[in-house]
């Protein structure tokens, strides 16, 4: 049993919490909760930790049956929890992050490009919102936010371990390849005069998604193939980013899947 906040592990884990920097170093990103520790693919578990109530849980000690854990006194597992009502059970998680190539070689894939977007809880929405519209890959810029922060990580609720995510360096470099395997292009902007529904999603579709504040860059959104945007009532110009690449993936689901 760790009973100290002086352990080695558990200064350790708190640092992988706070620093990008250690997280990036050794590919690694800490998630909390009995669904995230479920979900998670057992090859990429590095270490789990739990509480001493959670433990006294039978369905805790199911849960960690099959994994290499450390026992942590309560104390010191909420000064581990990167949340304010710790559910008693964290781990370290490998990373697996494909390549480009590797997003671009299915059949007619579904992707979302996504430019400078800075709050953690719309990424990890829009990753989970991406699961489940049959999203196939997300390309996201190296300047958003931090794709492995705890508060994205919660946010995407589990689809982080099923979602295929590149962080890319440049997502303008990245657009002639995506030509060239004819995966069509659309910008999520305010000069766009074609709605979204008009178009047609069926082959090798890709959304750009920019900024909550700005949008996209000019140089992007020049680069996509046609302007798209979301009609407004009222007086409102835009949604949410979240909310607005949620109803253009689900209309590239609907639209496949034939349901109306």
């Amino acid at each position: 049993m760790i009973t100290s906040t002086h352990n080695q592990q558990v200064k350790h884990v708190m640092q992988l919490n706070r620093k990008p920097r250690l997280r990036n170093e050794e590919g690694v990103f800490v998630v909390e909760g009995f669904k995230m520790v479920k979900e998670a693919p057992r090859d990429r578990i590095v270490k789990a930790y739990v509480s001493a109530s959670a433990l006294a849980d039978s369905s805790c000690q199911a849960l960690l049956a099959d994994l290499s854990f450390e026992a942590v006194e309560d104390q010191v597992f909420t000064q581990m929890s990167d949340t304010q009502t710790p559910q008693g059970i964290l781990a370290v998680i490998k990373r697996q992050e494909p390549d480009p190539d590797q997003l671009l070689e299915q059949t007619d894939p579904f992707l979302l490009l996504i430019e400078n977007l800075q709050d953690p809880g719309n990424l990890g929405t829009m990753i989970r919102t991406a699961e489940g519209a049959g999203v196939t890959g997300i390309l996201i810029s190296r300047e958003s936010v931090d794709l492995y922060n705890p508060k994205t990580i919660r946010s995407t609720m589990g689809s982080i371990y099923r979602v295929p995510v590149h962080i890319a360096d440049s997502l303008t470099g990245l657009i002639p390849l995506l030509h060239q395997r004819g995966i069509r292009t659309y910008a999520a902007h305010l000069r766009g005069t074609e709605s979204y529904t008009d178009a047609d999603y069926q082959k090798g579709t890709a959304f750009l998604i920019g900024n909550e504040g700005n949008g996209l860059t000019e140089e992007l959104a020049d680069a996509a193939d046609q302007y798209i945007r979301i009609p407004m009532e009222g007086q409102v110009e835009s949604l949410n980013a979240a909310m607005a690449a949620g109803i253009l993936m689900y209309e590239v689901k609907r639209q496949r899947t034939g349901s109306k």
